[in-house]
């Protein structure tokens, strides 16, 4: 079925919703640092993606920190938010929900693949107001990508209650913190005793645990841009550059020169 692609770059952000006829959609936001867009629904699903700038996505009571590399996909009527850490050139992708490619899955980490960045790029020389044949085949190529994409989620599962919810926004904000729980508790409000109970019953980690992840969630734009290891571990509060390793080969098996290689 030919489908079409709405792109959109004026003042006020606006959209086409995607139908039946319509089933993609897209709007170009460029968006500048600590911008945010607050918890918010579609009727259709939405592939979030930024070309440049990295993003923090949370959905599902997660978070999740996005370069350019990854993609966040989440289906129709799924609450989400976002919030820009370094100024991004976002590119959403709406899909209308029964050309979803991942039933059943309400979130989804994917990698952005180099035919999917130079179809999302291409979309933008496209009129929006007449759709054309090359645009129906792009759109038609999106669609057949996104279930090839492969995915590599480095997740930050985030906590309801308020008080740890607090700290953990914190942390994410400087995951280069280095106070100890009990130094967090006096300014989240609970005992370290409590923190450390709602930690393991929220999220199902230690304080440590959760902090190692978020760790890791930040690396992921830092070593996809280029920046050394030593000064990755150097910013994430590590010792050194070989301790930062040795964590990171113990929780995915490989060092990170392997994990982000140039295919991501």
């Amino acid at each position: 079925m030919p489908v079409q692609i709405v792109t959109h770059t004026g003042p006020h952000e606006s959209r086409r919703e995607p139908t039946a006829v319509q089933p993609v959609t897209m709007i170009a936001r460029d968006l500048v640092s600590e911008r945010s867009l607050q918890a918010h629904t579609h009727d259709c699903a939405q592939l979030t993606l930024a070309l440049e700038g990295v993003i923090r996505v949370n959905a599902m009571d997660s978070s999740w920190i996005v370069p350019p590399q990854r993609a966040i996909w989440t289906a129709a009527n799924v609450e989400h938010s976002l919030s820009v850490i370094e100024s991004a050139r976002l590119r959403p992708v709406y899909v209308v929900s029964s050309f979803d490619p991942f039933p059943g899955e309400p979130c989804k980490v994917l990698e952005v693949s180099p035919l999917l960045r130079e179809l999302v790029m291409a979309l933008e020389l496209e009129d929006p107001e007449v759709p054309t044949h090359r645009s129906q085949l792009i759109c038609n190529l999106i669609l057949d990508e996104l279930p090839h994409l492969a995915t590599r989620p480095i997740r930050v599962p985030m906590p309801r209650d308020k008080r740890l919810r607090s700290l953990c926004d914190a942390l994410l904000a400087d995951p280069g913190a280095t106070q100890t729980l009990e130094e967090w508790a006096s300014k989240a409000g609970a005992s370290e005793r409590t923190l450390a109970r709602l930690f393991e019953k929220e999220l199902g980690m230690s304080f440590g645990q959760w902090r190692q992840q978020a760790r890791l969630a930040h690396a992921a734009p830092m070593i996809s841009s280029g920046m050394p290891l030593s000064q990755v571990a150097d910013a994430l509060g590590y010792s050194s550059q070989s301790a930062f390793t040795a964590m990171f080969r113990k929780t995915f098996g490989c060092p990170p020169t392997e994990f982000f290689n140039t295919r991501n």
